[in-house]
């Protein structure tokens, strides 16, 4: 499976059945696990159980945000009778006729035109154009989730790269670090004789036996081949999780701290400025690494 960020952008847009035109727009963000964050239209709450399955079946880790924008065009309303006013209207128009001669019965269009005998009013769906409209916005979602997980696998490819070159410097790093390592016993001899040699004045009082007795014992104390052995393990390990793919970003977090603290333990044992300057080169390292997982699904 391939590497995937968890920053991303997607867009989709269509007609519903009614001509209503929509439009989806996803971003995703770095999150610790999964959430969804909805912005939806009035009358659009139905939707929102499908959405969140939708998200979960795909995803695993990442903020996401979607925004649904309907654009609405203008109906006309339908003028309706306002049947109690209807009545009151009829009944008093009536009884103004009937009391005047000859006046002839009053005509429709004349009753209907007073104020408050019609009343215009949108119709309402019916079941069956709710179902559809719901159905062409979840198709536009789902097309928009597809399009989401293709921008995040492209970031994801990048990050392979990043990913690759910065376990190539560690592991030069390593290397260079194992072989100054191997110096470290000269280092502490050479620092044992010159203090040695300040304290007694240039007199050779110590034998050569009990001097390499002490030079053993501080190098015992530096050895850091166990360091450098774990860091080479760890390498390995983040290698294969690179290569399994997939939502592997957490575990390749909890893998950087463990590559974190040996490169602290490495800077704590080094006897030599050369040593402690790779353990500072790899702990730069190892934070760019960690700083990169952080983005990983």
């Amino acid at each position: 499976m391939a590497l995937s960020s968890m920053t991303g952008f997607a867009r989709d847009a269509g007609t519903l059945p009614d001509g209503t035109g929509f439009v989806w727009e996803l971003r995703s963000v770095n999150g610790r696990g999964l959430d969804l964050r909805l912005r939806l239209p009035a009358g659009s709450d139905a939707l929102e159980t499908k959405l969140r399955e939708a998200v979960a079946a795909r995803f695993r880790r990442g903020n996401i945000s979607a925004t649904l924008t309907l654009k609405r065009e203008d109906r006309a309303p339908r003028l309706t009778p306002d049947p109690a006013a209807l009545d009151q209207a009829l009944a008093l128009v009536l009884s103004v006729a009937a009391r005047i001669p000859g006046c002839p019965a009053p005509r429709a269009e004349a009753v209907l035109a007073l104020p408050g005998v019609l009343r215009a009013e949108l119709a309402e769906p019916r079941e069956e154009d709710e179902m559809l409209r719901q159905a062409a916005l979840a198709a536009g979602f789902n097309r928009a989730l597809a399009a989401l997980a293709e921008s995040r696998a492209a970031e994801g490819a990048k990050l392979a790269g990043i990913f690759a070159a910065l376990l190539e410097e560690i592991a030069a790093l390593r290397v260079a670090a194992l072989a100054e390592a191997a110096s470290q016993p000269a280092v502490h001899r050479a620092r044992l004789s010159a203090a040695l040699a300040e304290l007694l004045g240039g007199e050779k009082r110590i034998p050569e036996e009990r001097l390499a007795i002490e030079v053993a014992i501080l190098a015992q104390k530096s050895d850091v081949r166990e360091e450098l052995d774990r860091l080479g393990a760890h390498g390995e390990a983040a290698r294969a999780l690179l290569a399994e793919g997939g939502a592997v970003g957490r575990r390749l977090e909890f893998l950087a701290q463990e590559f974190g603290r040996e490169c602290n333990t490495l800077g704590a044992k080094s006897a030599s400025l050369a040593l402690t300057g790779f353990s500072l080169d790899l702990k730069a390292a190892v934070e760019r690494l960690r700083e990169q997982a952080a983005n990983l699904e």
